[in-house]
């Protein structure tokens, strides 16, 4: 595991973010995509809406990332957005 100062350092705004949540830091997570309009930036945004259980700020986010909600448990969302930025 990579320390805050670390992540802080080597990570994008929206790993950043998951890293934060990851860390079970919501708001920081939040913090962090929460003014950003990018595509990355809001898919990260609607999970975290999601997850706080927002379903409408949740697809609204969805919508702006250009994604459906998905059908899956949060965790495993969590790991495919990861995944994804991790490239």
């Amino acid at each position: 595991m990579i320390s805050k100062d670390e992540a802080q350092q080597k990570l994008t705004p929206p790993l950043l973010a998951l890293w934060h949540d990851g860390q079970g830091n919501w708001n920081a997570a939040h913090d962090l995509v929460d003014s950003s309009t990018t595509v990355d930036a809001c898919w990260v945004h609607a999970y975290l809406h999601r997850k706080e259980g927002d379903q409408w700020n949740a697809k609204y986010w969805y919508n702006r990332a250009g994604r459906s909600i998905p059908n899956t448990p949060l965790e495993e969302e969590w790991e495919q957005l990861v995944l994804h930025f991790l490239g």
